[in-house]
């Protein structure tokens, strides 16, 4: 379902002639989250749109206040969602997403949608073998109760800590925390964990496909909920696309929480330079 909101920027972009970028959130963030990113693309000369997963609340107090609409979504119907919408632009647009983002932005992909794209401590998808240890922990917030699995699943501080914003300091962690997090569906971290022993599941992506254009993943070093095995792993399996440029490069010294905290604006400039070189 496309939100009053996200039309509204899409027929905006339509009436312009700017190459649209399409931000894709994760789990525990909402839209809001990009706002930032979203002004460095408008100011270098792109239609930034930033939609919501399927019934996200507009602010983190609501969501925060009403769990329960987070709760029954999966990775294939949020996928959908935004390929829908993207479906709606003139223009092919780049498409920039983080974590479990960053997997729905390599699913897009696949499917030929995107100009260029780049995926930030991307989730993993079928084929992806490594499970380091930091990561089980951090989804254990989640798959430690099977009940779970048709939940919303807020985050406490201290999951947050660990799992988001163990790279940046005990007062930013907390301001990160009230400012940024909400509950999120539990489902697609499900998926996720059995991707590999479920050939019939969503959470797949088509890392040789002729159309998929240029790939650039963003690995943050001290990153615990998806870790350098993980993104270098994905990596390595959208390497073997011969048509087109994939890359991967590691932000030092940085946690989960890099596209909100203290040093966003690098990896923003990060993405903003890979994608400046394939598009107008």
């Amino acid at each position: 379902m496309s939100t009053v909101n996200d039309l509204e920027q899409i027929v905006r972009i339509n009436a312009g002639d700017r190459t649209p970028v399409v931000f894709v959130h994760g789990l525990w963030l909402l839209p809001s989250s990009w706002d930032r990113w979203s002004a460095v693309f408008e100011e270098a000369g792109y239609a930034p749109l930033t939609p919501g997963w399927p019934n996200d609340p507009d602010t983190v107090a609501e969501a925060n206040a009403h769990p329960e609409v987070f709760a029954g979504k999966s990775v294939g119907q949020v996928a959908d969602h935004f390929a829908d919408l993207i479906g709606k632009l003139e223009r092919t647009p780049v498409v920039i997403g983080h974590s479990f983002g960053g997997l729905i932005t390599q699913m897009i992909a696949g499917r030929g949608l995107s100009a260029a794209s780049v995926a930030i401590d991307p989730a993993p998808f079928r084929g992806v073998l490594p499970l380091p240890i930091s990561s089980l922990r951090a989804a254990s917030a989640v798959l430690g109760n099977p009940a779970n699995y048709h939940r919303a699943v807020p985050l406490t501080y201290d999951q947050f800590r660990y799992s988001f914003a163990n790279a940046v300091s005990e007062e930013e962690a907390k301001e990160l925390y009230e400012r940024f997090a909400v509950p999120a569906p539990g489902e697609p971290l499900f998926q996720a964990a059995a991707a590999n022993i479920n050939p019939w599941t969503e959470v797949k992506v088509d890392t040789l496909a002729p159309e998929r254009g240029p790939l650039l993943i963003i690995s943050g070093e001290k990153d615990h909920t998806v870790p350098w095995a993980i993104a270098n792993a994905s990596y390595k399996k959208q390497a073997r696309n011969e048509h087109a440029v994939t890359e991967i490069t590691e932000m030092p010294g940085r946690g989960h929480a890099l596209t909100i905290d203290n040093g966003w604006r690098e990896v923003a400039e990060t993405a903003l330079a890979f994608v400046k070189r394939f598009t107008d």
